[in-house]
């Protein structure tokens, strides 16, 4: 039975950057193909900068293609010179085993173990570690003309720049890569690679050695690396990477980063990181167009990634968490709900006796730093600018125990952004 034509799938979401034969849609609609994709371990978790490639894993692998996860521990203690200026920090065996744990379980996300067609995970440090150095440099080194190497974009760019340069043993990870592919290629019938643009040099590598060996075939897919419309690096904020494990990156935070997406990028972002189907995605473009003030399309696109990521309970609560914060009133939740919305807000804390007795809105607003002076709370007051979890106050008002929207929490904001969550101790 034919395979589904997850080119065409992929095509049309806007993954597929580069491909080295024309015919690998053919071969994708009349076969099942074993493909993989490697991720370096330099961190103990994978980041939103990630996500490309593992979602183009998963839409291949739900067609019924079997991927191939290659964990780096070899590679990752060498560090891919692509896409970058100066040479990266090289890792301990010990932070690799780390990283990689860390990754095999957030990749089980997106991707199954199990079935007809289930994913593997590899390290490739258990087939390049048994080299010495002088069976690599006959094995494998003498496959590798060193023109071919310094002419392709990542090498080259590296040798043009003075003040870094490339060193040996960035230069040597081509090697590790096309091995990689060939290894693969002998031991599970692999003939596909994929990754990012930036590793189209290592893939046609990989490529050419298992020519070169084998005489066999063998094809590259890249995708497109991915820059906000505002300018900013995809998957970036001030804090630094949005990361896909949530004791770096809150959950909160993670589904404020998709909410917070730039009209420019949503229906982009819509098709790239969600399962959601074409015409579900059409359908937010007219909304988004007509009404982009309802941002439909973020609070869908927050929804669905971080259900994927973080499960559903969680993308629920978050986007309850989200209507109650941004609009209804703040009531009956727990601490630890509310911690986790306002993570980043400052704080101010009051005893529970002094809370019973009653404080004027005037003098907590002073206290907590919010207003520069009690007249200034007046005036916010008189314009209808605060409000005690969510709901607006007047000057008049005292601050009692009525005010807890949970157990030791009260939310006050000053205007649409400016929160302070009062903690009573």
């Amino acid at each position: 039975m034919p395979m589904p034509s997850v080119f065409e799938t992929l095509s049309k979401r806007g993954f597929i950057e580069q491909v080295t034969d024309p015919d690998l849609e053919n071969i994708l609609s009349r076969q099942r193909v074993t493909l993989y994709c490697g991720f370096d371990p330099t961190a103990p978790s994978l980041h939103c900068g990630n996500l490309v490639p593992i979602m183009a894993l998963a839409h291949l692998q739900r067609a019924g293609h079997r991927p191939l996860i290659i964990v780096g521990g070899a590679t990752g203690m060498v560090g891919d010179p692509s896409g970058r200026s100066e040479e990266r920090n090289l890792l301990t065996p010990e932070q690799v085993e780390i990283n990689s744990a860390g990754i095999a379980r957030q990749l089980a996300r997106f991707v199954t173990f199990e079935g007809d067609n289930a994913a593997v995970m590899l390290n490739n440090a258990d087939w390049i570690g048994r080299f010495s150095y002088l069976e690599w440099l006959r094995e494998v080194g003498k496959h590798f003309p060193v023109n071919v190497m310094l002419a392709k974009d990542s090498v080259r760019r590296r040798l043009e720049d003075r003040e870094h340069g490339l060193s040996y043993t960035e230069f040597s990870y081509m090697l590790l890569q096309a091995y990689d592919f060939l290894h693969l290629y002998r031991d599970y019938g692999c003939t596909l690679q994929v990754g990012g643009s930036d590793q189209w040099g290592n893939v046609t590598a990989g490529i050419d050695l298992i020519r070169r060996i084998e005489q066999g075939q063998a094809y590259g897919m890249t995708f497109p690396l991915l820059a906000a419309a505002g300018g900013e690096k995809f998957g970036k904020t001030a804090a630094g990477a949005v990361w896909l494990e949530a004791d770096r990156t809150s959950v909160w935070d993670f589904y404020q980063y998709w909410v917070r997406t730039d009209d420019r990028d949503v229906i982009r972002n819509l098709k790239l990181f969600t399962f959601l189907p074409m015409a579900e995605i059409a359908e937010l473009e007219r909304r988004l167009a007509e009404h982009p003030e309802e941002r439909a399309a973020q609070r869908a696109l927050a929804r669905e990634v971080t259900a994927i990521v973080h499960g559903t309970e969680q993308a629920e609560a978050m986007e309850r968490g989200a209507q109650m914060l941004y609009g209804q009133e703040i009531r009956d939740l727990t601490d630890e709900r509310i911690k986790l919305l306002l993570a980043d807000a400052p704080r101010h804390e009051i005893s529970r006796d002094r809370l019973s007795q009653g404080i004027p809105i005037v003098e907590l607003l002073l206290e907590a730093g919010m207003v520069p002076s009690k007249s200034e709370a007046r005036r916010r007051l008189k314009s209808g600018g605060i409000y005690l979890n969510n709901a607006a106050v007047d000057g008049s008002h005292v601050v009692d125990m009525a005010a807890l929207a949970s157990p030791s929490s009260i939310v006050l904001r000053s205007g649409k952004k400016n929160y302070c969550l009062i903690q009573v101790v």
